[in-house]
Parts: structure tokens; sequence; C-alpha cells
């Protein structure tokens, strides 16, 4: 009997009155927020404008879960397509399924059309949200804790996951793994190594993100090496293994052409932003140019001697 575990919840859903709360989507969209939140900090500390990445985020987030969820459902097909199943399935991102390969993918094609109606380039745009993307990914993470997946094989461990019997999948009960928790802790690292990486190396053109990307695989090929779920394999390993190892050397290879090619950081981020900078201070800079001419001429009047009275005739 296991003397100590992580509890899962009984139910994924919390109902406030009639409303459904699902956990899977809560924590997307607390993890959303948290992203576009500290996305936003770091673009006006490089010199953009206030609300641009929300602005952008309005098209990444929805190419972001589409990816997500198509890429979801193309490796994981006989969940939706196969005898016994329903198709009508595939449609219901609150259950659960969501690749971060593909959401990462359609996420960035959503945030290159964003950036193009800005007229803002996309890689800068890529650095500043990379730290937070890997925060919403280490609350999203916990979705999977609410709906009792994404864990590994049986342990005793005092931070083993306590699972209920699922006899459709053939799970039994017990205290498993917890990889959603190790993926989670993880991503929290990736961030805070972004973060002190940037500010350290000033890193510019995409390489905040790269880093991200690079570190992230990292812990995602450990961790998906733990898992005992069903998944396809290629070669005696799992298809997200692959993919992991695939864009790990994708990320590696882009920071290095990248620093040869563009060393240093971008100067402007936000032509527009500069373009206001510069009229705020010419407008500034008028004013006090006319305080300082209507200083001058209310000197001069009062040095000025006053006209001597006529004499009443």
């Amino acid at each position: 009997m296991d003397l100590a575990y992580i509890p899962s919840p009984s139910s994924g859903v919390i109902y406030l009155g009639p409303i459904p709360l699902r956990g899977y989507a809560f924590c997307i969209i607390i993890g959303v927020f948290v992203a576009v939140w500290l996305g936003g900090r770091r673009w006006v500390a490089r010199g953009g404008r206030v609300g641009t990445v929300a602005d952008i985020a309005v098209w990444a987030v929805p190419f972001g879960l589409v990816g997500g969820r198509l890429y979801h459902v193309i490796t994981d097909y006989e969940l939706y397509f196969t005898n016994g199943r329903d198709w009508v399935d595939a449609f219901k991102i609150w259950e659960g399924g969501l690749g971060i390969w593909g959401a990462i993918a359609m996420g960035a094609l959503g945030a290159w059309i964003g950036c193009r109606r800005r007229g803002i380039p996309l890689p800068a745009w890529a650095d500043a949200v990379a730290p937070g993307i890997a925060f919403a990914q280490a609350i999203g993470r916990w979705g999977n804790w609410f709906n009792q997946e994404l864990y590994g094989e049986k342990t005793d461990l005092p931070w083993g996951l306590k699972i209920d019997a699922d006899p459709g999948i053939g799970r039994v009960a017990g205290t498993y793994q917890p990889t959603f928790l190790y993926e989670s802790l993880w991503c929290v690292g990736v961030a805070l190594l972004v973060i002190w990486a940037d500010r350290k190396f000033k890193l510019g053109h995409g390489r905040a993100f790269a880093l991200y990307v690079a570190a992230y695989t990292v812990g995602r090929f450990w961790v998906e090496y733990m898992r005992v779920d069903t998944a396809h394999h290629v070669l005696g390993m799992r298809l997200n293994n692959w993919t992991a190892i695939f864009v790990f050397l994708a990320a590696v290879a882009y920071m290095v052409i990248s620093a040869k090619k563009s060393p240093g950081r971008e100067e402007i981020v936000e032509p527009a932003a500069v373009a206001e900078g510069e009229q705020a201070a010419e407008a500034g800079g008028a004013e006090k140019q006319a305080e300082a001419e209507d200083g001058g001429a209310e000197k001069t009047a009062a040095a000025e001697p006053a006209e001597p009275a006529k004499p009443a005739k």
C-alpha cells in the first residue's frame, strides 16, 4: 500500500452552477494569458509598442490550437477513425490531445501573418515570447493531470501519481510516474534559462526562441521515453522522440547560422514605436522651445522701462 502519492482529480470538470469549467481548457487559457503578459513586457523592454504581442497572439493562438490538434489527431488517428470509434471525438479538444509540435509550427504561421500586418520581424517577436511559451507549457501540462493522462510506469515513489482504472484502454489503478509533472518542471527551467541567457548574451534574430526550442526538446526526449501510453514507434523508438531529435538539430543549426549571419540583437524591433517616440520627442522639444520663448518675452517686457505718463491738460 502506498503511504504517499500525488492524488488525481476525481473529475476533470468543475461546475460553476450550470457552467462546466474543464480543467484542461482552464490550464491552456491561463497559460496563454501568462505567455502574452510576459511576452508583452519583454517586447516593450526591447522598444516595441504596448499591445503588439497581444495583437499578434490573436493570430498565433488560434493557429496554434488548430495545429496542435491536427498533429495529435493525425499521429493518433486510430483513436478517432477506426472501428468502434466516433470521428466526432476528434473535435473534442477539451478532452485532451494537443501536439506541441503542431502547435508551434502552426502558431508560428499565425504569428508570421500577424507580424507582416504590423510590419515587424517575426524572429524578434518570437524572442520576446519564447520564455512565456515555456511557462505556458508548464501550466498547460497540469491539464493532463486533470484528465489523468501522460504518465509513466508504475512506481512506489512518494511522488507517484495515483491513477484510476480505465477498462476502456486496459489501464489498472495504481501509482505511476508523473511524467506530466516532470515536463512541467522542465519547462519552468527552460523559461528561466532563456531569460538568463537573453540578458547575459543579448540574444537576437530568433536565437532566444531557438534556445527555448532546443532546451525543450532535450527534456521532452527523456520524458517521452518514460511514457507508457500507446504511441506509434519508428525503428523501435516513439515517433515524438524522433521529432524531438529532428527539431533539436534544426534549432541548434539555426542558432549557429543566425549568429554568423546576423550577430548581435536588433536595434529596432517595431518601426512604428520608433516613429511615435520621435514624434513625441519633437512635440516635447517644440513645447519646451515655445515655453522658453514665452519666458524670454516675459523677461524682456519686464526689463524694458515703462513709458512715462503724459501730463494731464
